[in-house]
């Protein structure tokens, strides 16, 4: 006896599977999601009893403002009106898996559901001429939203905890492409552990249609390779992904990707496609459908805006107040500077600026004087390239000026710089002229804004980055600069600075 399954027989058993966590990815954001549920119903339940007690003080408040024939309590209205802001936030997919955990977007539509509620809200008041008690809501949904926010801030923080010290609430992505994009995106992964996915393997066109496996080197990371782009089936399987990321790639076409979101969905395995574009800004990024085919609109570079008078204005106002607040350390500093070796407190060192423009760079000293007469000899003893020429214990540097330089103390006085125009509170590494000779025509548009107190170098390993990652980080930051951006960098380094990593 034999037995076929009709459409809606297959739709049901599709359904019974999703409800099943069918790959570890699915179990651990499925169990996520539900504490932000959890964490959502708290949240909205506490702002709601807390506006009714401080504006009524408790639950026997007066009755709401309305031309009907009966009365309704605002007890009534506290319950309905969390009911309708629970609805907003499942209805707005602010706990779906893919927007959770990282990125902006998770916040953007919590604002969204909450601002649908003012305007429900309003609609109400309207159309039943019903007149809410202003500081009821006044109290409310302003506390709400706060909490909402930072219940979810505090949710990615025990994320990151927990990725970083158990290894949990991780992705497991294989990357599809071409040797340089799969490179490209796998070290992107690599280099962003925040965003939870951990590369488990690559398939490339000419990697082995085997279980043979061999490595795929990029900028000191090594991934291994464990099929071509028309065993990916096979490789998800053997790498036992959970998450499979396709980038540029010959043989992967329109019907060849339909094809394989088909074969992967059973397994629970979630497909993600990447145009190939990497350090670009989400600000930059629109979204489009064309004839049924996605599209993402890049806008162009952002340099023209990181020279406006905004951040001129900024930065002089910024750099004037922190001078003012950090004075009396400033002369500490400069005391201790003095008092522990002989030589000037200052060291003044030629840097190139905005245009190629030559300045002088203001720092504390921190090597002993006439130290600058041994740096030819030192770059040619180790290696010759100026680019890549790094000493983590550098003779010329002093005891304190060891201290100083860990929590970059020493950078200090550049605020003056910023004061006189030549620099920025943010912007791209200062560099000195034999590094700018080495500039290629791309490395050159590091040159197009002022250099900066601090920048992306600052908060993403400053002397631990290798130059290859100091010229991408700066090529980035003169792409896709923002006033959010400058705000961002400031706020990390001040955190960056004080675990004085990564300083010598």
């Amino acid at each position: 006896m034999s037995f076929e399954l009709t459409d809606d027989d297959a739709l049901e058993v599709s359904r019974r599977a999703r409800a099943v966590p069918r790959s570890e990815r699915e179990r651990w954001q499925a169990e996520y999601v539900k504490r932000l549920g959890a964490t959502d119903l708290a949240v909205v339940v506490g702002a709601v009893g807390s506006a009714q007690v401080l504006r009524f003080g408790g639950p026997a408040a007066e009755p709401l403002a309305m031309q009907l024939p009966y009365e309704v309590g605002y007890s009534v209205v506290s319950i309905l009106l969390a009911l309708a802001w629970l609805g907003l936030l499942a209805s707005g997919n602010t706990r779906a898996p893919q927007v959770v955990g990282a990125g902006t977007e998770e916040y953007r539509r919590l604002v969204s559901a909450t601002m649908r509620l003012f305007g429900l809200i309003a609609i109400l008041a309207l159309l039943l001429r019903v007149e809410f008690a202003r500081g009821y809501l006044a109290i409310a949904l302003p506390l709400g939203l706060l909490g909402l926010m930072l219940s979810r801030l505090a949710w990615r923080v025990h994320a990151r905890r927990r990725r970083r010290a158990y290894g949990e609430y991780l992705s497991a992505v294989l990357v599809v492409g071409s040797p340089e994009a799969a490179k490209a995106m796998a070290m992107a992964f690599s280099e962003d552990p925040a965003s939870g996915y951990r590369v488990v393997g690559v398939c490339i066109p000419d990697g082995p249609a085997s279980s043979t496996e061999y490595e795929l080197a990029a900028s000191g990371r090594s991934f291994s390779v464990v099929g071509d782009d028309r065993s990916v089936l096979a490789a998800v399987r053997h790498s036992r992904a959970d998450t499979v990321a396709v980038t540029a790639t010959d043989y992967l076409g329109p019907a060849e990707l339909r094809r394989m979101a088909w074969e992967l969905d059973p397994l629970g395995i979630e497909l993600i496609v990447t145009p190939g574009v990497v350090d670009i800004a989400g600000t930059r990024l629109t979204n489009r459908l064309v004839a049924g085919m996605p599209m993402l609109h890049i806008a162009k570079p952002q340099y023209d805006r990181a020279k406006s008078t905004k951040k001129a204005v900024f930065d002089i106002c910024f750099a004037g107040g922190v001078l003012l607040a950090i004075l009396p350390a400033l002369l500490v500093i400069a005391l201790l500077v003095k008092l522990t070796s002989a030589g000037p407190v200052f060291y003044r060192s030629e840097r190139i600026g905005r245009g190629g423009k030559p300045f002088r760079m203001i720092k504390f000293r921190s090597m002993y004087a006439g130290a600058d007469r041994e740096a030819a000899a030192l770059i040619e003893q180790h290696g010759g390239n100026p680019l890549t020429w790094k000493l983590v214990d550098d003779p010329r540097v002093t005891p304190f000026g060891k201290l100083i330089r860990k929590f970059s103390l020493d950078e200090l006085p550049q605020f003056l710089n910023v004061l006189r125009g030549d620099m920025s509170v943010v912007g791209p590494r200062p560099q000195v002229q034999r590094e700018v000779d080495t500039y290629d025509g791309e490395m050159r548009r590091r040159l197009l804004v002022k250099p900066g107190i601090t920048g992306l170098w600052q908060v993403s390993g400053r002397s631990d980055l290798s130059p290859e990652d100091s010229v991408r980080l700066d090529l980035s930051y003169v792409e896709n600069w923002s006033m959010v951006l400058d705000l961002l960098l400031i706020a990390r380094t001040i955190s960056a600075v004080a675990k004085g990593e990564g300083a010598y």
